[in-house]
């Protein structure tokens, strides 16, 4: 990765200079002139070093700083909001409005939020009727695919690439901007790339990013939209994106403390429970700001936190969708859905709908639970789909 500033002539022509000092790591063993990728979209190298792609063009203002990544397929170019706010700090507070204006939209993501169907302006997705009544129904069901990852030693809790697809395909366009805040595996993005949306997903792991941008490349190299993986905390989200351009938020955030224990299986057959993940620790990092460290009272006031700097980002009467499970500790339901709702309803949305996904095809091999005296359900069969949205003023 290289990190640059970029002049007043690179950003008003649309070019990045590579810099002499990291050509080897940005060019490699290629002889200029080549052609190449920008974000997917068609890009050169010329014979100066100097990378040239219409998608660079007016896309930021002289003076930004951004990150270069070399991908299989060319290059991934990001605003760097850590580097710029390292900058702020080494030279004190802005003496100058117009500094202060160059440093904002220096720190945005320029993305694509306006959707580039035909569908008529009153309806919310580009559905038609046949398939608007088969969302309606409030138990959904889905399979895995080739593409879904299901290793737990990758990431400790996947959800299928179907579920982001159907919650992208009922409440956006084409062409319109979707958020994950917990992006994780990049299953979000990757529905999101596959149904002509653009898309940015936040992650504190470095190792969940790089898996994110990994997948992504693995697909199409070309495409009219954007998806963008971001190494940050989600209380930042609001630092790199726009408000009211959003028009669905969906992820399945860390469920509190659930993976900061050994891991006992207790929902399979008891001979099988002894597997490779049995009494593994498998919660996301030791970061005090992920969630998954927390327990569900500070869970539930970090979601509210979180998703209070998000709303102003929505639409109005934009979708917000959570999916996520109760937990069961020392003999007592933890009704972490409920947290979910009431830290969503303190930030300002609106509960609209609630989904129950029905697992029951994907559990098998499935123990007894609490036989014959404590009766519990097994909770690895369902889970919640939260629906919210931004209410309209």
């Amino acid at each position: 990765m290289v990190n640059k500033i970029l002049g007043k002539m690179e950003a008003e022509r649309g070019f990045i200079q590579i810099p002499s000092k990291d050509k080897n790591e940005l060019l490699g063993d290629m002889i200029a002139p080549f052609q190449t990728f920008v974000n997917k979209e068609p890009a050169r190298i010329d014979s100066y070093g100097r990378l040239w792609s219409p998608w660079l063009k007016g896309r930021f203002v002289a003076g930004s700083q951004i990150r270069i990544n070399k991908t299989e397929s060319g290059y991934l170019i990001e605003p760097d909001i850590n580097m710029q706010e390292h900058k702020s700090n080494e030279e004190g507070a802005l003496s100058t409005k117009s500094n202060a204006q160059i440093v904002l939209q220096a720190a945005k993501i320029s993305i694509g939020y306006k959707r580039n169907c035909k569908c008529p302006s009153s309806h919310i997705n580009c559905l038609t009727a046949k398939d608007w009544i088969q969302g309606q129904v409030a138990i959904w069901e889905f399979f895995y695919e080739k593409k879904d990852i299901r290793d737990k030693n990758i990431h400790p809790a996947m959800f299928p690439i179907a579920l982001p697809a159907k919650c992208i395909k009922l409440f956006t366009h084409e062409g319109e901007l979707v958020l994950d805040p917990f992006v994780g595996s990049g299953t979000t993005l990757l529905a999101a790339q596959d149904l002509n949306r653009n898309a940015v997903g936040f992650d504190l792991k470095k190792e969940y990013v790089e898996l994110t941008r990994s997948r992504l490349t693995q697909t199409r190299l070309s495409g009219e939209t954007q998806q963008i993986a971001i190494q940050d905390d989600a209380h930042n989200i609001p630092k790199y994106l726009e408000e009211e351009t959003v028009s669905l938020c969906i992820t399945s955030p860390p469920y509190a403390n659930m993976l900061n224990r050994r891991r006992l299986n207790k929902s399979m057959r008891g001979n099988l429970r002894q597997n490779e993940h049995y009494l593994k620790v498998q919660q996301y990092s030791n970061d005090p700001k992920d969630l998954g460290t927390m327990n569900p009272q500070q869970y539930a006031k970090a979601l509210e936190e979180i998703y209070r700097g998000i709303l102003p980002l929505m639409k109005l009467k934009a979708h917000c969708v959570i999916n996520v499970t109760d937990l069961w500790w020392e003999n007592k339901r933890v009704p972490v859905h409920v947290y979910v709702m009431e830290a969503l309803q303190q930030a300002g949305f609106e509960l609209r709908n609630i989904i129950i996904w029905d697992r029951r095809n994907l559990v098998n091999q499935v123990g007894i639970f609490g036989w014959p005296s404590n009766y519990i359900t097994l909770g690895t069969t369902f889970e919640y789909i939260l629906d919210f949205w931004r209410p309209p003023k």
